[in-house]
């Protein structure tokens, strides 16, 4: 039985949950969105997602290819999860927008998002079901 994860954004307004093993590997990006941004990528199949509350209070935000979708709380700004041009078929969640009390342990890798295109192959199928 897998643990449920519960996280949202910073005023409360997103709330959503991840069906998913306690020990999460996220990774970290060095790309111009998420070296600014600081979030911590754990990228998980759509069908083990679900947002509880806030698809109102949410923004989108696109660019260079518009495949990703960054979304973000209208009221405080924090990206708490979006769908990622890697893994359009899953959302990729912000680990530090997640409770701690159902995390077991977390490994972080280093993803070379500045070179995006030559490496793009290291997250390939990451939302698929496991």
């Amino acid at each position: 039985m897998m643990p449920k994860h519960v996280g949202g954004c910073h005023c409360g307004s997103i709330k959503f949950e991840v069906v998913a093993p306690a020990e999460i590997e996220a990774t970290e990006c060095n790309c111009s969105i998420c070296t600014k941004s600081g979030f911590l990528h754990w990228i998980v199949p759509k069908s083990r997602f679900s947002l509880i509350r806030g698809s109102e209070h949410l923004t989108n935000y696109t660019f260079n290819t518009g495949i990703a979708k960054h979304l973000f709380c209208r009221a405080c700004g924090v990206k708490s999860f979006y769908i990622p041009r890697s893994n359009p078929n899953g959302y990729s969640v912000n680990v530090r927008c997640l409770e701690p009390g159902t995390i077991g342990k977390v490994t972080i890798k280093q993803f070379d998002g500045k070179h995006w295109e030559a490496h793009v192959q290291e997250l390939a199928r990451l939302s698929e079901e496991t």
